[in-house]
């Protein structure tokens, strides 16, 4: 049997997210492709790798024993990737970044349009996801991530501390005429967090203190501001948010401010390419003001 890289990574990414969507989002694949590498490689094995229950893809038996032995393949593979990638010293090649949605729409073309017109040999890949990507198995060489707690296996610096506000629709009456304290918030609808935003503390905040006054939950910065400037309620954003359409009515105290990082796997600190572009986006976020 000749077993099948990417099925196998296939067969990874659906046991940590638990979802074939997950698994494709995760990898940069459509959901179709996910389908039908785990269809080839159950045939293959001549026999079932998950479970489906309540929409959860769940593993087997044979699923839990695969696991085992697929985690160590990739630990194997990724460093050996790693190792001959990190001697690579041209100032070419393609260049794996993940970030935020808020962050990779807003900032990443403007900033990555003036480094194509320097380096354009290196070809950007960008993945847009709220995710934790495993950065372990070069799913992406460069992290942007908004995080007072870095994970310890990667390298990097913090290139800005980013300020919160209150935003409201811009064509909204209290934009006009109000400003908006925080202990002023019952007054008003408001919009919160949902999913992995809750785990912010801002939202964990406005969860504890004001959930009853909260019409709207997203998980997600930039949703969330749409649907302050639709007039569905108030909004806690980071300044980075700012823009035609919505006004900012209030001030958040700095124990919400939000860090940004950015971050690369240790072993990939040397490839020309990839410390060329981890360099000019250090410098561009470092050079914001807020």
């Amino acid at each position: 049997m000749n077993m099948d890289w990417n099925a196998l990574k296939s067969f990874l990414a659906i046991a940590e997210q638990g979802s074939l969507s997950g698994a494709a989002a995760l990898l940069g694949v459509n959901h179709s492709t996910i389908f039908r590498r785990l269809q080839a490689f159950e045939q293959e094995l001549g026999g079932r790798l998950f479970d489906k229950l309540e929409n959860r893809y769940v593993l087997t038996p044979m699923g839990e024993e695969l696991l085992v032995y697929a985690k160590r393949a990739s630990g194997l593979f990724n460093e050996i990737e790693r190792s001959l990638v990190g001697k690579d010293v041209r100032p070419s090649g393609v260049v794996k970044i993940t970030a935020p949605f808020n962050l990779a729409t807003r900032f990443l073309p403007q900033a990555l349009a003036e480094f194509r017109k320097s380096y354009p040999d290196i070809e950007i890949e960008l993945l847009s996801s709220n995710q934790m990507v495993n950065m372990n198995n070069r799913l992406a060489d460069i992290a942007i991530r908004s995080t007072d707690k870095p994970p310890m296996h990667l390298v990097g610096k913090k290139v800005a501390s980013i300020p919160w506000g209150i935003f409201s629709a811009a064509d909204q009456s209290i934009a006009a005429c109000e400003r908006v304290s925080i202990d002023e918030l019952s007054e008003y609808p408001l919009i919160g967090g949902a999913g992995a935003m809750q785990d912010l503390n801002v939202f964990a905040w406005l969860e504890k203190h004001f959930s009853a006054h909260i019409s709207t939950r997203c998980d997600e910065l930039t949703a969330m501001s749409y649907f302050a400037q639709a007039q569905q309620g108030l909004a806690f954003l980071p300044l980075d948010q700012s823009r035609e359409g919505l006004a900012q009515v209030g001030d958040l105290p700095p124990q919400f401010n939000s860090e940004l990082w950015i971050l690369l796997h240790p072993d990939l600190r040397k490839v020309e390419r990839i410390r060329l572009v981890y360099d000019h986006l250090a410098n561009y976020f470092s050079a914001l003001n807020y």
